[in-house]
């Protein structure tokens, strides 16, 4: 079995880690031959994107594609490389799983979201994932592809934590009443890519996230207590002064449900709330050699 990631990144490192143990080998494009060092270093196969046989070749042995490059202004580049080595190869995966945001729903004040509630995405990044979900659910019924796609939140992980920021002095509790996101451990994300695959389902669309929407500050103030520092003072949104990508994300707040990926998937989050996850992510980090 081959798993060939569109992106080697964060996520695609989480299920990679999922799926060795069960004999999975894991091929990941790359453009660069810098890249191409460092993915054979960890043991994956490169293959460049500007060799459109061996890409052919490689997904001809593919049993699952992971796509979790950002759209661009022209739409998803995954398509476009992809495509045509399919058709090329006359490869049928049993699963293509694209990695989008919630953010294809907008802002619901807090309000509950579902996969059939509907998009209204606000930012243009938001707006490209929804153009790139559609794109390949079309691409899929034309092909007799099996295309799903995945609505994340806010992903965190060893490495890439509110502890990160907190060590490096860059963490800030801003309050903004009624502000509430979701937010999912890399694992957890993983777990339930891996439970997608053995249940593929063309056309669908899945919410993974935690169990337990609540706002940024109360994370920041959990994430001080286990590290023992004093939490940031408070800062009113207003006077926050924030980069325009933060501006974003506070201008949306919405509660994001998980229920159809544990009902169809039977997935179930390792770390259901941010308490698990962020002791998780401690855990690792001082296991770390």
């Amino acid at each position: 079995m081959r798993l060939f990631a569109f992106g080697y990144g964060f996520a695609a490192e989480a299920l990679a880690r999922r799926l060795r143990p069960h004999g999975w080998a894991i091929a990941a494009s790359c453009r660069r031959p810098e890249d191409a060092v460092r993915l054979q270093d960890r043991g994956i196969e490169p293959v460049p994107l500007d060799d459109p046989a061996r890409l052919a070749a490689a997904l001809a042995t593919t049993q699952a594609i992971l796509v979790s490059a950002p759209p661009t202004a022209d739409g998803c580049p995954a398509l476009k490389a992809l495509v045509p080595a399919l058709a090329t190869a006359r490869a049928f995966p049993d699963w293509i799983g694209y990695l989008s945001t919630t953010g294809v729903y907008g802002d619901r004040r807090g309000g509950w979201v579902f996969e059939t509630s509907r998009l209204a995405a606000l930012s243009v990044e938001g707006a490209r994932r929804v153009r790139a979900e559609r794109d390949w659910w079309q691409v899929g019924r034309g092909m007799g592809l099996t295309v799903q796609a995945f609505r994340l939140p806010g992903i965190y992980g060893p490495g890439r934590s509110t502890f990160d920021r907190l060590r490096e002095g860059r963490a800030r509790r801003i309050t903004s009443p009624g502000h509430v996101f979701s937010r999912i451990h890399v694992d957890d994300l993983a777990g339930g890519l891996e439970a997608s695959i053995a249940r593929p389902r063309a056309g669908a669309a899945y919410n993974l996230c935690d169990d337990l929407p609540c706002p940024n500050s109360e994370v920041v103030g959990y994430a001080a207590e286990l590290l023992g520092l004093p939490p940031p003072p408070e800062v009113a949104l207003a006077d926050a002064r924030l980069p325009p990508a933060a501006q974003r994300f506070y201008a949306e707040s919405k509660r994001v449900s998980n229920a159809l990926a544990k009902a169809e998937l039977g997935w179930r989050p390792a770390y259901p709330t941010y308490r698990e996850g962020l002791r998780a992510v401690l855990d690792a980090e001082e296991r770390a050699p």
